[in-house]
């Protein structure tokens, strides 16, 4: 009997221990989901901050890109504007080179005529015609240092002093602007 009763004692501790590991197990199972459920709140909020972190970004980036657009139109648009003359003015460039061909022509004979008279003021007409579209011409004179970012070198001649080394010579053709662009570069002969 002794035995049986220890058997019972063993059974009833071992029931006790059961039921001890069954209501630690049922206090962890609702802990553990209280936990994933504030996990799952958790990630639902950081899911969320995240979301909307990475739509405030993407608007950010849209938003540049829009300005961007706008910055580069508008350049583009008041270099349209700036430029839209360019091939009508660099076929009316032979013609002011013929007119200033023309009055040093006539310069040269000696006529002191009104056919000089003529010619300067329709000269002047055209020029200043053209300058208020934006064309200028390209400031140059012999005795400049020749730069080859303005000016084109047709050739090279021995400097007639060691000052005219690498400096224009001479122009032989006029170059002119348009805006800040240049639309035809001076043709210069340079000392060597």
């Amino acid at each position: 009997m002794a035995e049986n009763k220890d058997t019972k004692d063993e059974q009833i501790v071992n029931e006790n221990e059961a039921g001890t590991s069954e209501s630690t197990e049922n206090t962890e199972n609702v802990e553990g989901t209280e936990n994933t459920e504030k996990q799952e709140e958790l990630s639902v909020e950081e899911q969320l901050t995240a979301d909307l972190a990475k739509e405030k970004d993407k608007f950010l980036r849209l938003f540049a890109e829009f300005e961007n657009y706008k910055r580069r139109t508008s350049k583009e648009r008041i270099e349209l504007y700036a430029s839209a003359n360019k091939e009508l003015m660099t076929v009316l460039l032979p013609v002011l080179d013929d007119f200033d061909r023309g009055i040093n022509e006539i310069k040269k004979a000696g006529e002191d005529s009104e056919l000089f008279k003529g010619m300067e003021l329709i000269q002047g007409k055209l020029q200043s015609t053209l300058e208020q579209k934006g064309l200028s011409k390209v400031e140059i004179k012999a005795g400049d240092t020749f730069d080859a970012d303005i000016h084109e070198a047709i050739t090279q001649i021995p400097a007639p002093s060691k000052k005219m080394k690498g400096k224009v010579i001479d122009v032989i053709e006029q170059g002119y602007q348009l805006g800040s662009r240049i639309i035809r570069f001076p043709k210069v002969v340079i000392g060597q």
